[in-house]
Formats: C-alpha cells, sequence, structure tokens
C-alpha cells in the first residue's frame, strides 16, 4: 500500500470539505449568531484545513499523482468517509445540537453520549441514510414533554449543514473530487470504480472529468429546479424548500421537522417530492440522455423498466392492503404511492406512520423487501440495487434450466449485451457478501438490544446496510434512533459506512492483504504480471 496516495487523495478531500464548512459558517453568523458560528464551525474548518494540508505537505511525494492504483483508490475512498463523518460531526457537538464541551452544567457522561450521537448524525448525513438521533432526551435544545417540533429548534446554520452532509454524499465526495481535483490526484477511472455507489461508469463525454461534470451539472439543476417548485407551492418557507431538495436528489431524507413530509399536509407538496424522489432513483445516466433528447435510448433500458414496474406493482399491493382494512381509495393511493417511491429509493421521508394499526402485516413485507432491493444502479439510491437482483435471478433462471437441458448454452444478456463472467461473479460475491454481513449484523446488534422485539433488530440492520433510515416496529418514522445505546448506535453507523461503499470496497479496506508492505525493490510492472498470472490460473480452474 503506497501510504503518499492515500494521504494525496485525504488531503485534498480535507481541503474541498473546508470550503462548506465555511460557507455554512457565514451563514449561521447571519441567521442564528456570530457566536455560534465560531464556536460551531471555525474549528471544525480550522481542523479540516490544516489536517488536509499537512497530509499534502508531509504526507506525498512530487510524482505521487502519478502513482495512484485501484488498490490505493478503494482504500482511499473507503477511509474518505469516516475523516469526512468525523470533521462532520463536530458542529452537532460543538453547535449544541447534542451535549457538547460548550452545553452548560452537562455531565462528562452527557458529553461522551453528544460526541456519539454527533458520530452518528453525520454518519446518517453523508451516507445519506437519514435515521437520527435529535430528540428531546438527547438535545439541549429541546425540553422533554414540552418542545413539540425538537428538530425544527435547533439552529438554522446547523439544520442546513445537516442537509449539506446528505447533498454531497449522494453523489460521492470522490465523484466531487473527480470533478474539482482529477487534474491533481489523477487516476480518475480508479477512483470512479472504487466509488461504487455513485453514477454510472458509462463515459457521457471522453473524458471522465467531464462526465463528472455533466453529472453534478444534471444534480444541481434537478436540486434547484425543486427548490424553486417547493418554494413556489406556498406551503414551505423557503428555508425549508432548501432543506428538503438538499436531502430529496440525494435520497437521503432529513427532514426539518420531527413530522417529516407530513408537518405540511400539503398534496402538491408531496406530489413534488414524489417525482424527484422517483427521478433520484433512476440512473443518472438515463437521465442525462432525456436531457440531451435520447429519451428513446433511456426509456429502452431494461432496469428502468424493471423500476418502473417494481415501484407500480409496490403501490398496487400496498394500496390494495390498505383498501381492504377500510381505508378510503384515495387516501390509500396517496399514502401507497409516497410510502413506496420514498422507501424503495431509499429516502425515507414519511407522510404518514406505516407501522401503525391501518397498515397490515403484508405493508410491513413489502416496505421491507422495497428497503433491501432499492432502486436503480447508478443513481443515488441506497439498497442492493435492481440491476443486481436482476441479474442475480437470471443467474438462478439459468441454472434452473441447465438441470432439465445440460448441454444448452445460454448467455446472460442485459440490455441487448452479454454480461461477462467477471462481472456475474463480483455481483454473486456482493449478494454473498450482503447476506452474510446481515446475519451476523442482526445476532450482534440484538446481543446489544435484548429488550426490542424481532421486527425492530433486523429492520433496523436491513435499514442501515440499505442507507434508508426509517426501519420498521419501533423505529418506524415516528420514533427517532436515539432510544439506542451507544454501542448499538456505533454499529449501525459503520453498517450505514458498509451500505454506501456497498460492501465491497469496505471489506477490501479491512482485508490484511491490502495493507501489505510492498519491497521497494517490486516495480509496477512485476506487481501487474503477478496479478495477471493469479486472474489466468482462477480461469483455468
Amino acid at each position: 500500500m503506497r501510504s503518499d496516495v492515500l494521504f494525496l487523495i485525504l488531503g485534498w478531500t480535507l481541503v474541498a470539505l473546508t470550503f462548506p464548512l465555511l460557507v455554512c459558517g457565514l451563514i449561521t453568523a447571519w441567521i442564528d449568531s456570530i457566536a455560534l458560528a465560531l464556536r460551531a464551525f471555525a474549528l471544525p474548518s480550522m481542523i479540516s484545513l490544516f489536517a488536509g494540508l499537512m497530509m499534502l505537505s508531509f504526507g506525498t511525494r512530487t510524482n505521487t499523482n502519478e502513482r495512484l492504483r485501484d488498490k490505493e483508490a478503494f482504500a482511499g475512498v473507503a477511509l474518505v468517509w469516516p475523516i469526512a463523518v468525523f470533521i462532520g460531526a463536530l458542529p452537532y457537538w460543538l453547535g449544541g445540537v447534542f451535549n457538547g464541551p460548550f452545553t452548560p452544567d452537562a455531565a462528562l457522561i452527557d458529553i461522551a453520549r453528544g460526541a456519539i450521537n454527533s458520530w452518528f448524525e453525520s454518519m446518517s448525513g453523508f451516507t445519506t441514510t437519514g435515521a437520527t438521533v435529535i430528540a428531546p432526551a438527547m438535545s439541549p435544545n429541546c425540553i422533554p414533554g414540552v418542545t413539540a417540533d425538537c428538530i425544527n429548534s435547533q439552529p438554522k446554520g446547523l439544520l442546513l449543514w445537516r442537509s449539506l452532509t446528505q447533498w454531497f454524499g449522494g453523489m460521492g465526495i470522490i465523484m466531487l473530487g473527480m470533478m474539482i481535483l482529477s487534474r491533481v490526484i489523477g487516476g480518475g477511472m480508479a477512483l470512479a470504480r472504487a466509488e461504487l455507489t455513485g453514477p454510472s461508469l458509462s463515459r457521457l463525454r471522453p473524458k471522465l472529468k467531464s462526465t463528472a461534470i455533466s453529472l453534478w451539472t444534471l444534480y444541481v439543476v434537478l436540486t434547484v429546479a425543486e427548490i424553486i417548485l417547493l418554494a413556489s407551492t406556498g406551503a414551505m418557507s423557503l428555508f425549508d424548500a432548501i432543506n428538503h431538495s438538499l436531502t430529496t436528489m440525494p435520497s437521503g431524507g432529513f427532514s426539518t421537522h420531527d413530522a417529516s413530509i407530513g408537518y405540511f399536509d400539503s398534496f402538491l407538496v408531496e406530489a413534488i417530492i414524489i417525482v424527484f424522489m422517483f427521478l433520484a432513483g433512476v440512473n443518472f445516466a438515463l437521465l442525462w440522455f432525456i436531457k440531451e433528447g435520447e429519451i428513446k435510448k433511456a426509456f429502452d433500458d431494461e432496469e428502468f423498466r424493471y423500476y418502473t414496474i417494481y415501484v407500480a406493482v409496490a403501490i398496487m399491493a400496498i394500496a390494495g392492503a390498505l383498501i381492504a382494512s377500510g381505508t378510503s381509495v384515495g387516501k390509500a393511493l396517496r399514502e401507497s404511492t409516497f410510502t413506496v417511491i420514498s422507501m424503495g429509493t431509499s429516502t425515507g421521508f414519511a407522510i404518514t406512520d406505516y407501522t401503525g394499526p391501518t397498515w397490515p402485516l403484508v405493508t410491513h413485507l413489502v416496505i421491507f423487501v422495497l428497503m433491501i432491493v432499492g432502486a436503480s444502479a447508478g443513481s443515488t439510491a441506497g439498497g442492493l440495487k435492481l440491476l443486481r437482483v436482476t441479474l442475480a435471478f437470471k443467474v438462478a433462471m439459468r441454472e434452473l434450466v441447465r438441470i432439465a437441458q445440460p448441454r444448452k448454452i445460454d448467455r446472460l444478456r442485459m440490455n441487448g449485451e452479454v454480461v461477462e463472467r467477471n462481472q456475474l461473479g463480483l455481483i454473486v460475491g456482493m449478494l454473498f457478501v450482503w447476506v452474510g454481513l446481515f446475519g451476523i449484523s442482526s445476532i450482534i446488534l440484538a446481543i446489544f438490544m435484548p429488550g426490542e422485539t424481532f421486527e425492530s433488530v433486523i429492520t433496523v440492520v436491513a435499514s442501515s446496510l440499505g442507507n434508508t433510515g426509517p426501519a420498521l416496529g419501533d423505529y418506524g418514522p415516528s420514533n427517532t434512533w436515539a432510544g439506542m445505546n451507544s454501542g448499538a448506535l456505533l454499529i449501525t453507523s459503520v453498517l450505514m459506512w458498509f451500505g454506501r461503499l456497498e460492501l465491497l470496497t469496505a471489506v477490501i479496506l479491512i482485508h490484511p492483504h491490502t495493507w501489505r508492505r510492498e519491497e521497494k525493490v517490486q516495480s509496477d510492472r512485476a506487481a501487474i504480471a503477478l496479478f495477471r498470472r493469479i486472474m489466468d490460473d482462477e480461469e483455468k480452474e
């Protein structure tokens, strides 16, 4: 592992993170107070800038930008998230969203729990999970039994920072780096492969940097369009419109109110958010084709057709169950449409409590499937992704056919193109890792949460891995995750990180071979030759 390459990636990321911190600090000084801005954002900005510059000045070489390989790219991407999360947690802790060093009369144990809460909130933001621990029992800005809307009682500047963490996390910190820092870092394609959750690697432009700029431009335009539409409804203030737009396009789900979108009780607001949540679940490359006028190319995409059918079937299934249980047709369609698209795209906004008695058990099962599967590959949504699930299903069907027709040769295709064997291996490997991690994590979390129900534990794990936010049981849309103990919060925050990296990147990070020290005499050419021999031996076997 080449540490100088890691320092180059991490250093530039920390330097880039300084700018949104400073912007939020200025806005906080304007709409809240200068004292709060200095307390919450000055120190994190200085730490981020200083650490980044130190890494770049003393941890890199003159030719470091030419030494990036896939190994360093994967490790760099995996490490960027916890470092960004640490910096992003400081404004909550220092700014008083949770008990911190500046909270009057706070006990040491409360300050320590405040640090864990801040870490969790930051991880939930950057990974676009959307689960929160802001509650009267945890925030000094709220009084238990008195404060009706704890989230809205927080300083506006800190709520904006909370929304921005999701907006930057949605498209991916590395994708942003590819746009701004590709000339400095180099190796854009290696970074793009490591950022698996980000947009499709289909090159919309001849150069990867141009592709990143195109995707980010689309991301910004859609966000601004949603801000304008939401603000024009009259049901939302401009501040609410900005925050909810910043958390819709990344499929994040952070709201400025405890009741989420249900607070506004506006059909028009819900309709606008439904449209943008649906778009956030579509492969961004297809959205670009539509923007360029290549509508047929987008609608011919096989995964997009499955995505549309999958959403429609889930809406009809839940609406039918609600109608059968006595809910009016109009209300059933309204609630089922919003809930299905919100959970299916891992956004996590809510207009109703779907864990309540009016929602039958079958609706919970459908929601659980939506949490696991997610939306399209190349979107900002979490979950396993429809593309992988579809290909895994095709592999299973092919093997069943082979039982009856052993000599039949059947190549798997997607959009008319043959799916290569190594791609199928990666998909099957990821699904296997997901199932194993889900089972192990559920057991560990059950040990840390002995008083919880089976439904609560397994859906919290699925929600964390799928970056969905609300779960079922005791952690549905009407409840925060503040009731969890510190150990459970740390475990779920790690699962969010794994889910955001789609497991394999994080697994590579913890594998001992990744950190094996290389001999100086070993040249890059020899390493490449060794890798090719290993791959050839595996194919022969």
